[in-house]
């Protein structure tokens, strides 16, 4: 699980592979170094991202202000930088 959170001065990374277009919004396990995430949402106009990261502010139990997509904006394999969160605190809460 070492590849998917990683600590970092501004709190921790989060290595995130998503899937739109989903049923629902959920975690469904790790692929490829990542924690895969399905979001009810298409990849249009940044639906997607919106969703994800509301889901994870949730999750997480912190405001959306907190979250940061750092690369992957347009693409599955994300990188999101949570503020002021220790790896630990995100491995409990999401995995």
């Amino acid at each position: 699980m070492s590849e998917v959170v990683k600590e970092h001065p501004r709190g921790t990374i989060l290595a995130v592979h998503l899937q739109p277009k989903a049923r629902k919004t959920e975690i469904v396990g790790v692929h490829g170094g990542a924690l895969k995430i399905k979001v009810a949402a298409p990849p249009v106009e940044g639906r997607a991202n919106r969703v994800l990261l509301e889901f994870l502010a949730k999750r997480l139990k912190i405001g959306k202000k907190d979250l940061t997509i750092l690369s992957g904006e347009k693409a599955r394999d994300k990188r999101i930088l949570i503020t002021g969160k220790s790896p630990e605190e995100v491995r409990r809460a999401l995995l």
